[in-house]
């Protein structure tokens, strides 16, 4: 099951995103999102769990919590918005 994380600090790794949800159950991936032209993070990233069970405990225990100074956003995943083709370049 995929679970959003938002609000994460800039600093974040993908590994300490997995230790942060390693406790509530197995971690399958991590996937930061960083600008495609900095490198630099966007604040924001998907952690995939490997049961919907798991995946509820973590949102449910993590979900305003704080880390790095910042209080998390930890809620299911939605699936993404199929955007049009850009035509204007």
């Amino acid at each position: 099951m995929q679970i959003y994380i938002g609000n994460l600090p800039a600093a974040v790794t993908e590994a300490e995103t997995a230790a942060l949800f390693t406790p509530f159950g197995a971690v399958v991936s991590v996937r930061l999102v960083h600008d495609p032209l900095s490198g630099k993070s966007r604040g924001f990233g998907f952690v995939e769990m490997a049961s919907e069970e798991e995946a509820a405990r973590a949102i449910a225990a993590l979900a305003n919590s704080s880390f790095g100074g910042k209080t998390l956003r930890v809620n299911t995943a939605r699936p993404a918005n199929p955007r049009p083709p850009c035509d204007t370049w």
